[in-house]
């Protein structure tokens, strides 16, 4: 069997989260599910692992799933796999050895987007900057009893017409992370906390910034160093990439209209 790392997209919406939960439909699930079916192979023998979690209603366009498979051409497969999807786009390949983790990724690129009405973009932009460096994210996680000791590579924000983009990367993130970041900047940029209270949270105090809102978050990318992926003929998209861009201008004219 082959070891087959794939990049997969995804719109957090329709799913209860990326990993797998019984009863629940989720991304993990929704792709053992594609496997099976193309691949004719069992849960175990498939062996699936993703590189990222995803909370529900988080998106993705670079989560990575890590799979055997006996399928001899990859772009076939990956084409098959769309075909079969409901919601999981699989993007690219790269073959991968038998030990692989997709867990122990080299960065993790993560973007969030919010209106920008009522944000000063320079409070923000300096907010932003006190997460970049090592630092005790005790008070901007989920605490599950992992370390919450991390070091964010880097955290930038701009304006993109009415829209407030923010990007950070890291090694991995902690459960709520980015979330959290990204309400204590929308706090600190309204004028409802000052970069102070970031700076006493970052240092131990019990302060709260609270968690912004899950479908703006979108996993960019998970690398790894030494590892390129090939992007198959990306016209397999273009049938369920019409049909969505349709639907989303249905959903404009009504509500522009109401």
């Amino acid at each position: 069997m082959t070891r087959l790392a794939v990049k997969v997209a995804y719109l957090g919406e329709g799913f209860s989260g990326s990993q797998a939960q019984p009863g629940l439909r989720t991304v993990e699930g929704e792709i053992s599910s594609n496997l099976q079916t193309i691949c004719d192979s069992s849960a175990e023998e498939l062996d699936l692992k993703l590189a990222s979690r995803t909370d529900r209603g988080v998106n993705a366009l670079g989560n990575v799933a890590v799979f055997s498979t006996e399928f001899g051409d990859c772009e076939v497969l990956l084409k098959a796999l769309n075909a079969v999807s409901r919601g999981v786009y699989y993007r690219s390949y790269a073959r991968v050895p038998d030990d692989f983790n997709p867990r122990y990724a080299d960065v993790r690129k993560y973007r969030y987007v919010m209106p920008s009405e009522g944000i000063d973009s320079e409070r923000a932009r300096e907010c932003a900057s006190l997460f970049v460096g090592e630092h005790d994210f005790v008070r901007f996680c989920k605490y599950d009893n992992k370390p919450t000791t991390g070091k964010i590579e880097s955290a930038e924000i701009w304006k993109d017409g009415d829209i407030l983009v923010f990007d950070c990367s890291a090694r991995f993130f902690l459960w709520n992370q980015v979330r959290r970041m990204m309400s204590a900047i929308a706090s600190v940029g309204r004028g409802d906390a000052e970069t102070e209270d970031v700076v006493r949270a970052l240092n131990g105090d019990d302060i709260s910034f609270g968690v912004a809102r899950a479908d703006a978050l979108t996993l960019r990318d998970v690398v790894y160093e030494g590892l390129d992926f090939t992007v198959p003929d990306m016209a397999m998209f273009d049938s369920k990439v019409k049909e969505e861009m349709f639907r989303s201008r249905l959903r404009e004219s009504f509500f522009t209209s109401l």
